[in-house]
């Protein structure tokens, strides 16, 4: 019996090894594959490549200038960029940030003076005067993430020391479909974006979109500028919802989130992604629709009751029945963005904080013209870097905290998405610490201060330059509000 015992151990053993062995054997052919593209330098373009937008014409952010010494923004960047410089060649000991992203990098409603970028680099040169700091500002006006996927792509060419990649609140500005999402469930999308680090599948995609001639959509194919929907006239009126549409924004956000960050691994590069901040306590949505599911009678009782309370005359305010009265509508219809934003609003006046953030969140969510980054697309930020191991600078979580009630606000937000310039000063010594954090560079507590160096920056900005800022700011409100005159040329 004991005999008998032993000898299907052994078979176990023996077929144990046996499919070991098969895998392995299977799996050495892509190892060997993937080695060899390795040491062959071959360099998979598939990270960056987005397949479902294409562009008329891809046109170098960056070009020589005619001494030859430095590289700048091209001319015909402008004006959705700023201008921005560095040597082109590498000098000793340099240290070069790349700043990506759209025009909260550039500093909007002011100009890169008063920019994360101007601030970080200000630190950088108070931390070490004898080191060679650049940081470059590539700040594109309302330049989105597949806009900044060639951007990227561009600036690891430059020898970067470290990227700085801030994006998330231009998704929805430009018109173009997703036909080809819609048939591609969302694991494909991911799986498709991890993957992508791996040269013989990026290889092997290349050759096979080779032999089958894949092209992008041709309504999708976007001229090589920004053509956002409220550049123009009427631009507001193009606006509705469209859940299907917002979910394939938003996984397309995400595989160029991606995208991006294998493209900058890859190339060994130092990354720091950061969580953008939006303005929820005093910017209103920018287009209100109703609930699909109200009935004619709710709709008309729900207007009724609207008009009657923006009809209220001026005198003492019962926030408890004003309140109670947003609630009804609320109810009545849920995907309202105006009412939630003026119920959190009036809770928050009552000291109900959760409840305010919550309608004040919702009201951005149910924003049918969405100039804000979504809930799902933070969610989205902060999968992609757990899964790529890529550090995050939390500027919205670090403006919840310093901000009144735990809710941004006026206080540190000049409109719906641009911080303030102090807001900006405080981005640039979140990525100070990050960058010491990461190991590449020190700093001890006494090197933080700046406000010296930062008080006398400010004092040499004349004082046309703020008064330009306020002119833009000007202008940005009108825009986001649909106010443009522009009208679109006839093709």
């Amino acid at each position: 019996m004991s005999a008998m015992q032993v000898k299907p151990a052994k078979s176990w053993k023996r077929s144990l090894l046996f499919r070991v062995g098969a895998i392995a054997v299977g799996v050495l052919p892509f190892l060997l594959f993937e080695l060899a593209l390795w040491c062959c330098g071959w360099q998979g373009s598939d990270a960056v490549t987005d397949p479902y937008i294409g562009f008329t014409e891809i046109r170098p952010l960056f070009v020589v200038n005619g001494e030859g010494s430095e590289y700048e923004i091209a001319s015909n960047r402008m004006p959705l960029f700023c201008e921005a410089q560095f040597p082109a060649v590498k000098v000793a000991d340099e240290f070069r940030v790349f700043c990506i992203g759209g025009s909260t990098v550039q500093g909007r409603p002011f100009a890169p003076d008063t920019s994360f970028p101007k601030w970080l680099q200000l630190r950088l040169e108070k931390l070490d005067p004898t080191r060679k700091w650049t940081v470059v500002n590539c700040g594109g006006v309302s330049y989105a993430s597949y806009r900044l996927v060639p951007i990227v792509k561009e600036v690891l060419d430059y020898e970067p020391d470290l990227i700085v990649l801030y994006t998330g609140q231009n998704e929805f500005l430009e018109d173009r479909t997703y036909d080809q999402i819609k048939k591609t469930p969302s694991w494909i999308g991911r799986t498709h974006g991890r993957l992508s680090s791996l040269r013989s599948y990026s290889f092997l995609r290349s050759r096979l979109k080779e032999i089958k001639s894949e092209a992008v959509d041709p309504e999708n194919v976007l001229p090589a500028d920004v053509e956002a929907r409220l550049d123009f006239q009427g631009g507001l009126g193009q606006y509705h919802r469209d859940d299907s549409w917002r979910e394939k924004v938003i996984l397309h956000f995400e595989q160029n989130l991606n995208g991006m960050i294998s493209a900058i691994h890859e190339a060994g590069v130092p990354l720091i992604l950061c969580n953008p901040v939006t303005n929820l306590m005093d910017s209103s949505p920018f287009k209100s629709q109703h609930s699909s599911i109200m009935t004619d009678s709710q709709l008309s009782k729900f207007e009724s009751e609207w008009q009657a309370l923006n009809d209220r005359t001026e005198g003492r305010v019962e926030w408890e029945e004003l309140k109670a009265r947003l609630e009804t509508l609320v109810e009545m219809n849920p995907r309202h963005a105006e009412a939630h934003y003026r119920l959190g609003q009036v809770c928050q006046q009552l000291g109900a904080l959760e409840t305010a953030k919550r309608h004040l969140v919702l009201a951005k969510e149910e924003d049918v013209c969405p100039l804000r980054i979504l809930e799902p697309m933070y969610a989205a930020i902060h999968r992609v870097a757990k899964e790529r191991d890529a550090p995050i600078v939390d500027v919205k979580a670090f403006f919840e905290s310093v901000a009144p009630d735990g809710i941004p606000g006026r206080e540190s937000m000049l409109d719906h998405v641009h911080p303030t310039i102090f807001g900006h000063q405080q981005i640039s010594e979140l990525l100070l610490l990050e960058m010491v954090e990461q190991g590449l560079v020190e700093a001890g507590v006494g090197q933080l201060d700046c406000r010296e160096v930062f008080k006398n920056h400010l004092a040499s900005l004349p004082f046309i330059y703020f008064e330009l800022g306020k002119d833009r700011l000007a202008g940005l409100k009108r825009w986001a509000e649909g106010r443009v005159t522009r009208e679109r040329t006839p093709e």
